[in-house]
């Protein structure tokens, strides 16, 4: 008899919860949609901004039109390069050297900034070395890769590699430097002795500046990578850099701005979808940011 009405009592529960999440559907729907549109509309709004003061310069005849065209212009010849397909086959064969160069970039400087925060006397001999490679314009590169790849995809991803892993392996010296001791003693204390402190005390806590240390990487990887494809073209690869190229070769000023807005939105898409998200996350895991939900 007590079970019969345990299961009774647990049957009613669950129907009241159910009731309740469909009456709050419809508050939980608008919640969603306030938060959505709480972070969409500053993006909008600064993106109205540009395009009005955009026109407002074609308007003032500050350039002449075939030299400064107006925002429609440019859209259009945006929406030409998507129905003919060359937006997205150039902007496959970027992002491919991107994401490769990013890659090797991040294995070589996850591996040498961890080493040289771990080592006294790495740090001693190449510590300098890495800040100066990262201060090093990247386009000061290509004079050598092109000697030693010749005009190839090698080339390429030489100088996307030297661009990002510098600032890869920066970014874990420093956030291995700001662990606070007090955690390194604890460590310690717990019985955490070299592999193990690093794995479980100083690697952790020093994730959210190793990030900020992966977001410039590849700030880095992708600027050197569209000034390595103006300058290396390879045969049958046809890339964003090509074609922004190729329309100042031909002074083409709407095709030229077109695929500089293309390469603006990757790099905000990237940011937005790949770099925030994971710092947010990291943040909220820490307690230092509050859920929106």
């Amino acid at each position: 008899m007590l079970q019969l009405d345990a299961a009774r009592r647990n049957e009613a529960a669950a129907a009241e919860r159910e009731v309740a999440a469909t009456t709050d559907e419809p508050g939980a729907a608008r919640r969603t949609a306030a938060c959505l549109w709480a972070a969409a509309w500053p993006r909008l709004a600064a993106i109205g901004i540009v395009l009005v003061a955009w026109q407002g310069l074609v308007w003032a005849r500050w350039r002449p039109a075939y030299v400064l065209p107006g925002p429609l212009p440019v859209l259009r010849r945006l929406a030409d390069e998507a129905g003919a397909g060359t937006l997205f086959s150039a902007s496959a064969v970027t992002l491919q050297r991107a994401l490769i160069g990013y890659a090797i970039a991040l294995v070589i400087g996850s591996s040498l900034g961890l080493a040289v925060a771990a080592v006294p006397l790495l740090r001693t001999a190449v510590g300098a070395l890495i800040a100066g490679l990262q201060s090093m314009p990247s386009v000061a590169w290509f004079p050598l890769a092109i000697l030693l790849f010749k005009l190839s995809e090698a080339a390429i991803l030489f100088v996307v590699v030297l661009g990002a892993a510098p600032a890869i392996a920066n970014g874990l010296i420093a956030a291995i430097d700001h662990v606070p001791p007090a955690l390194l003693r604890a460590g310690r204390v717990l019985g955490a002795r070299r592999i193990a402190l690093y794995r479980h005390v100083i690697l952790p806590a020093a994730l959210p500046g190793f990030v900020a240390g992966m977001k410039q990487g590849w700030a880095f990887a992708w600027r050197s990578l569209l000034a390595g494809e103006l300058l290396v073209i390879v045969a049958n690869r046809t890339s964003i850099g090509v074609r922004l190229q190729f329309a100042r070769d031909f002074s083409d000023a709407a095709g030229l701005l077109s695929w500089m807005i293309v390469i603006l939105v990757i790099g905000a898409l990237v940011e937005g979808l790949v770099f925030a998200p994971l710092q947010r996350r990291l943040l909220l895991n820490r307690g230092l940011i509050e859920s929106a939900g």
